[in-house]
């Protein structure tokens, strides 16, 4: 949208580097001022003595969304994004790193397994991270903002990476880091980011903007005018559902939220909680926060793990418990990411994954929970126990990364990863990973849920372990389960 549109007034805010307070000058940082007065993981690794024993008894929870759990109740707010239109607040729940320079890009590509050719200002993009044996590192939200100017968006496991690689690269590059409101220590978020979802979403937004909803393409960025403010906007998609990501300067958050509640009245809409927004992955199918592969012994890891704070570094829960830390690894295309993965550059992990690309022996899919099985774990914390491991609504994770043994016939065929319930479908899933030939839709399989012996963790009491059979189905869920699971 050009300074010209009568969306927008003389006076109107620049969504400029200088306005979202992120110019070249302001994004200087030191390598002191990145990290955190912590013990190092190497360290605390070698007081634990083994890889699984330390995150095991971590006693870091599940990523959290640090803004009101429920606005009415997150039934209710999960129906909004299928029914009408749901407003979800994402400004505090992530970490921003905002990369600046000519060599920011060469950063990036050097680290990610995405293309960047085309990577124009205006788009966004998965980012997706490996280690030099090509297993995660993590994923985050890449947002192409100004010339040399990006922002890399998500959980802090692909943002730590790529900090560590600026600091030791020497690249024409400046970052600075805005932690989420859980940790941050002061002050507000420099952004903030409303996600607008559902079928009404478009008709409001028309509406709150007084002009023609721009024909931007899925993961392109437009600009809107929202009382008197410049709004960016991600056309993208969430639940399976259209929508918009609107981000800009934190001072005009608060103006821009009243238009969108004001308008909003005439579209249903509906603001959702963090119990709610916890649960939108299981339906899109987008995996959260997988483990990151931080324990080989390529001298590299071993450099990140002396830099890297322990306090960084998320705990596992869940039944799969593999002789070998390395069992716990995933790759990018365990978990759909394959598509992502572009071999038109140097990048770490290359040659591991071009080996891998050739066969990948697992796929990901939904897995359906049995009702019945459920319920009968969830009935025996009614009669003397120990019962049940107690499975939390709507999402059942319980440690940061939840990885629980897949079973058919006996033996392991794949990993369940996150878990929860959907009111639209009156059913409780998991997001998995499972061996190709046990991928089909259709085929049972059954989740181990508990862990025996019980860890450390606070989230963990006394409990069995249980078996809990389960179908498989694809992903995403939410197509399938529209179409064909049960009619609605």
């Amino acid at each position: 949208m050009s300074s010209e549109s009568p969306a927008l007034s003389s006076e109107s805010p620049a969504t400029s580097s200088e306005s979202l307070a992120t110019s070249s000058e302001s994004l200087a940082t030191s390598s002191e001022s990145l990290a955190t007065p912590s013990e190092s993981l190497a360290t605390a690794l070698a007081r634990a003595g083994s890889p699984a024993e330390l995150l095991r008894n971590l006693p870091s929870p599940p990523s959290t969304f640090p803004v009101r759990p429920e606005f009415t109740n997150w039934r209710s707010e999960q129906r909004s994004w299928v029914e009408t239109c749901a407003l979800l607040d994402q400004s505090h729940h992530m970490t921003d790193l905002f990369l600046s320079g000519p060599d920011a890009l060469r950063l990036l590509g050097d680290v990610a397994v995405n293309s960047f050719a085309g990577f124009g200002v205006g788009k966004a993009k998965q980012f997706v991270a490996v280690d030099p044996d090509g297993f995660l590192i993590g994923d985050a939200i890449l947002f192409h903002l100004e010339d040399e100017l990006f922002d890399l968006v998500g959980h802090p496991m692909v943002i730590d990476w790529v900090t560590f690689h600026l600091e030791r690269g020497g690249y024409r590059a400046t970052a600075e880091r805005d932690d989420n409101s859980a940790v941050r220590t002061a002050g507000p978020p420099r952004l903030y980011r409303y996600e607008l979802q559902g079928p009404t979403a478009a008709a409001l937004v028309e509406q709150v903007t007084g002009a023609p909803l721009p024909d931007v393409k899925f993961f392109n960025m437009a600009e809107f005018g929202i009382a008197g403010r410049r709004v960016r906007g991600l056309r993208h998609g969430m639940a399976g559902q259209p929508g918009f990501e609107l981000f800009g300067p934190w001072a005009d958050g608060d103006a821009v939220l009243q238009a969108l509640l004001t308008a909003g009245a005439d579209h249903g809409l509906v603001r959702v909680g963090a119990k709610a927004y916890s649960t939108a992955n299981l339906e899109s199918g987008w995996v959260p926060a997988p483990m990151a592969a931080l324990f080989s012994d390529d001298p590299l890891m071993q450099e990140y793990r002396e830099w890297l704070p322990v306090a960084k570094v998320g705990s596992i829960g869940g039944s799969h418990d593999p002789a070998d830390i390395s069992g716990h690894y995933l790759t990018p295309f365990d978990i759909g990411y394959g598509k992502t993965v572009r071999f038109d550059h140097e990048f770490i992990g290359r040659a591991a994954l071009e080996r891998m690309a050739e066969a990948p022996p697992r796929t990901k899919v939904t897995l359906v929970w049995n009702a019945e099985d459920v319920a009968a774990a969830v009935g025996s914390l009614y009669r003397p126990g120990p019962g049940a491991k107690y499975i939390e609504m709507p999402k059942a994770r319980y440690a940061t990364h939840h990885e629980d043994k897949v079973l058919k016939d006996g033996r392991q065929v794949g990993i369940s990863l996150d878990c929860g319930y959907l009111a639209n479908e009156r059913v409780m899933v998991s997001l998995a990973t499972v061996e190709n030939e046990h991928a089909e839709p259709g085929t049972e399989v059954t989740v181990v849920w508990g862990e025996q012996p019980v860890s450390g963790k606070p989230a963990v009491e006394e409990h069995v372990q249980v078996e809990i059979r389960a179908t498989v189905a694809p992903v995403p869920f939410v197509d399938f389960a529209r179409e064909g699971y049960r009619t609605r």
